[in-house]
């Protein structure tokens, strides 16, 4: 097996100079929060994500969160289908209806293959339900690469 460019520290800088927005809308809105979770994000920084794929989306506030880092509190947001696929990479920040409602920290793969938890880092420690998510929301990842 070969070297992986994240975990083995290889990339010296973002390889993403472009890339086009990944969008979707909310197929379920959660309600849940866990205060010593002990979800491991992958190293990786990034993952495709496929048209119709419906993926997990899990808040912290814990500003240490990224990838390869062990997340303790974690708020449920609710999960995601994918309209617009891509690449999604830590560090996009997410909006919901135009509204930004955090950043990617990393990724779990605890679910895969059924689905990716996408972990966002976010001021606020709330869950789906106290952010205000509605069914059929329209979600935005962008990034300024």
């Amino acid at each position: 097996m070969g070297k992986d460019p994240y975990r083995d520290g290889l990339l010296k800088k973002n390889p993403y100079a472009k890339k086009v927005s990944v969008s979707g809308h909310t197929v379920v809105v959660l309600e849940s929060k866990i205060d010593n979770r002990e979800l491991t994000l992958i190293p990786a920084a990034s993952r495709a994500v496929k048209k119709y794929d419906i993926h997990e989306l899990i808040f912290t506030d814990e500003l240490t969160a990224g990838p390869g880092a062990t997340v303790n509190r974690i708020a449920y947001g609710g999960f995601v289908e994918i309209e617009t696929g891509g690449v999604l990479i830590v560090g996009e920040k997410m909006y919901c209806q135009g509204r930004p409602l955090g950043e990617i920290a990393g990724f779990d793969e605890t679910h895969t293959p059924n689905h990716l938890n996408i972990v966002l880092k976010s001021d606020l420690y709330q869950d789906g339900v106290e952010m205000g998510l509605e069914l059929g929301d329209e979600l935005v990842f962008r990034t300024g690469c």
